[in-house]
């Protein structure tokens, strides 16, 4: 089982290429993540989706579209193409980070035509005449998220893709180039972090270090959204301290030679899909200048790291989150662990 993932602007040409896509590559299924979208309109009450712009950002609709990719490929098996953009790395991120947590590898594929190329096509699309405000809402859309497209193909959107010129092909041209990339392999499997979702309550360890300007090293992931401490779950039959030294090597690069010191103890309840569990933070100690400048840059794990106060992590960390820093800080000022309930102190 394999998703492609058709990427590029839109008016890029990605559903017409898909649609040839699924007879060009055996036991193939299209899967456009749009109905999901215009399913959210008719499900969720109108003062929810009038707070987004794009259902995109709507949580539920990234959460809906992994879930129903992998219900798809469990029925069906074989290829799923899905023609989407994609501008923003987090919901790149967030996507295929849940499709890989299935064990479901994607390959990503980008239409890249000229930008000449592709304002032609949008001023030549057609806009259903049913459709209230449709030139607005069609070939304004478009146009308007053509500098949003700019951005990401001068940034991650080229790295991370196998890119398709597809200015002088017609859509059976593009689908034949993309069928002969993944029959090839020229389209790689997208490298990132297969994390097992959970199924019951789960043990996590995450570890504080500190720089010399006494701020937290936060760290950006990949395969989940928002800003984190180093950390992960604890494997079974792993001690948690050893567990959160494992985690700081694998994402950042750095070796710590004494087991961290506890600082809280909290137990997250379950919020589904989340199950909850005890989420645990030990004090890592401060690193020198020498040890910061051997930090890993981002890879699979990571897609940003950083040193931050106290206030900046209050605008940068979810809320319990942040309540879980900033008791572990008092906990360390007075050198004594904490016992938290929800990011609450007990006891």
């Amino acid at each position: 089982m394999t998703v492609v993932w058709i990427n590029g602007a839109f008016g890029a040409g990605k559903t017409t290429t898909a649609r040839e896509l699924i007879d060009l590559i055996p036991n193939s299924t299209l899967f456009d993540p749009e109905l999901i979208g215009a399913g959210l309109t008719q499900l969720l009450p109108p003062k929810h989706l009038a707070e987004v712009g794009d259902y995109q950002d709507l949580p539920i609709w990234r959460r809906l579209v992994v879930d129903t990719a992998a219900a798809l490929l469990a029925e069906l098996g074989g290829v799923l193409v899905v023609p989407m953009t994609l501008l923003r790395q987090d919901y790149r991120d967030e996507i295929f980070g849940g499709l890989a947590s299935r064990r479901i590898p994607v390959r990503h594929v980008l239409l890249a035509p000229a930008e000449t190329i592709l304002r032609e096509r949008i001023a030549d699309r057609e806009v259903p005449p049913d459709l209230p405000d449709g030139e607005i809402r069609v070939r304004q859309w478009s146009y308007d998220h053509i500098e949003p497209y700019r951005t990401a193909l001068a940034g991650w959107l080229t790295a991370d893709a196998h890119l398709v010129d597809t200015s002088t092909l017609t859509p059976c041209e593009s689908a034949e180039r993309i069928a002969d990339a993944v029959r090839t392999g020229a389209v790689p499997v997208c490298d990132i972090v297969q994390t097992p979702e959970p199924t019951a309550e789960t043990v996590a360890a995450g570890v504080l270090l500190f720089d010399e300007q006494n701020r937290v090293l936060l760290v950006d992931p990949t395969y989940k959204a928002g800003w984190e401490f180093p950390g992960g779950v604890v494997e079974r039959g792993e001690a948690p301290a050893r567990a959160g030294i494992r985690e700081v090597a694998e994402e950042t690069g750095i070796q710590l030679d004494d087991v961290p010191s506890l600082l809280v103890v909290d137990w997250e309840p379950p919020a589904p899909p989340g199950y909850g569990g005890l989420r645990l933070l030990f004090d890592g100690g401060r690193l020198d200048s020498t040890e910061a400048r051997r930090m890993l840059l981002p890879g699979p794990e990571l897609r940003d790291w950083r040193f931050a106060s106290e206030e900046e992590a209050a605008t940068l960390l979810p809320p319990v989150r942040y309540e879980r820093l900033r008791w572990a800080l008092r906990a360390r000022e007075r050198g004594a662990a904490l016992y938290l309930e929800a990011g609450v102190p007990v006891g």
